[in-house]
């Protein structure tokens, strides 16, 4: 895997992956895009959601949304890694088996999820999850 990184402007950088996306980077006060840490913590939110979605779409269960919801602490002087995530999912759905999105979010947290598996290492990462039953029209 190889990826590029160039400056713009400012501190406003655009990352080219070996795939052909681009992504922009702010790291400064424009907030012309997120940030490096802040696409740190949504690469580990969208590396164990694709993990509980294809893993509760195995186990067949019926749902119409999947949101991770974030929340992280980072050291307060340098490096302001980050110290605590905890990802707290939310699946809408219906009879969305709770035993079902417990088990996809204990795989993804222990043997799927590169992304946090790596951040792991140094970072206390936590899991919460809740079933948000889905109004029937």
């Amino acid at each position: 895997m190889q990826a590029n990184v160039k400056w713009v402007a400012g501190n406003t950088f655009l990352g080219l992956s070996d795939s052909g996306h681009n992504v922009v980077f702010d790291a400064g006060s424009e907030s012309a895009a997120a940030s490096p840490m802040e696409m740190v913590l949504m690469s580990v939110g969208c590396c164990s959601s694709v993990d509980v979605v294809s893993i509760l779409q195995k186990a067949k269960q019926s749902f119409s949304d999947v949101q991770v919801q974030l929340r992280a602490e980072r050291a307060e002087s340098a490096p302001r890694v980050f110290t605590k995530i905890n990802l707290h999912f939310v699946v809408t759905g219906n009879n969305v088996s709770e035993k079902h999105l417990a088990r996809a979010v204990q795989l993804s947290a222990e043997k799927y999820c590169s992304v946090a598996l790596m951040l792991d290492k140094t970072v206390e990462i936590t899991h919460s999850h809740e079933v948000v039953s889905e109004q029937l029209k």
